[in-house]
């Protein structure tokens, strides 16, 4: 199987390429609309068909490119049935399995971190995508958005621990500049959910962080229910009336433009 990790460091995003060798099919699992034009790029240079785009959940600190992937190279949208996500192509749920070319993902339920949380595993068991439920020697914090320390024990330890010591772990997101983990090494490393560590251990420890929210969250998540749809300008190239001053649209990343053939006209 053809495989690619790709970081976004505005929110130390890793977005995942899989694709079939044979078939040229392939997914995008956790897309940041940021680096749509990156991506599509990509996807065009190595002569892939991109099929479905696969969230692990309703990010808070960055926007999908699900919806302007959909738009422009007709791959389906896929986020768990429990985010209530209205917009996506293909609500799924615990076994569901999403195929492209040969392979396959199955979709593990992981809820904690939200309640529509899912981890990504390949056919062979040899890699699962943990979103933020599991990350490298962490996991997701659960103060918001539907969180519970409780269930998101039970995810990793019913959901995660029990693949093969050796499934290597790809998380949404890295901090530190790692980039995989494996079963093996959380289990003994992992300083919140290590093989000894107890339920109430861990409830007590997440209880206990205090985090700051998010920074992108009250742009993130209202547009990650759509899909992260973009706006009107983005979607059609129309000026709102407010701006029919001039023919200006916004990129995919919200930065206004208006066509340097027109200021020169109208200076």
């Amino acid at each position: 199987m053809l495989f690619r990790q790709l970081f976004d460091p505005t929110s130390s995003t890793y977005t995942y390429l899989l694709a079939d060798p044979e078939t040229r099919e392939a997914v995008l699992i956790d897309p940041v609309r940021d680096q749509v034009e990156r991506d599509i790029e990509l996807l065009s240079d190595l002569g892939l068909k991109l099929v479905y785009t696969l969230d692990t959940h309703v990010h808070a600190d960055h926007v999908t490119s699900a919806s302007i992937l959909r738009r422009r190279l007709g791959s389906k949208t896929v986020l768990s049935a429990k985010a209530s996500v209205a917009c996506a192509d293909v609500p799924v749920k615990q076994g569901d399995v999403i195929r492209f070319g040969r392979q396959a993902l199955e979709v593990r339920e992981t809820p904690g971190h939200t309640d529509g949380c899912v981890t990504y595993v390949t056919a062979d068991r040899s890699m699962a995508f943990t979103g933020d439920a599991l990350l490298i020697r962490s996991c997701g914090r659960t103060d918001f958005q539907q969180g519970d320390p409780r269930k998101l024990y039970r995810s990793v330890r019913e959901q995660i621990f029990t693949l093969p010591p050796e499934t290597r772990l790809y998380p949404a997101h890295d901090y530190k500049g790692r980039t995989v983990t494996t079963v093996a090494e959380e289990l003994r490393l992992n300083p919140r959910l290590r093989s000894e560590r107890t339920e109430e251990e861990f409830v007590k420890i997440m209880s206990e962080l205090h985090l700051a929210k998010p920074k992108q969250m009250e742009i993130a998540v209202p547009a990650n229910q759509q899909c992260g749809t973009p706006d009107r300008e983005t979607m059609t190239g129309e000026p709102k009336p407010e701006r029919a001053w001039a023919p200006v649209t916004r990129t995919a990343t919200g930065t206004p433009e208006v066509p340097p053939e027109w200021v020169a006209a109208h200076g």
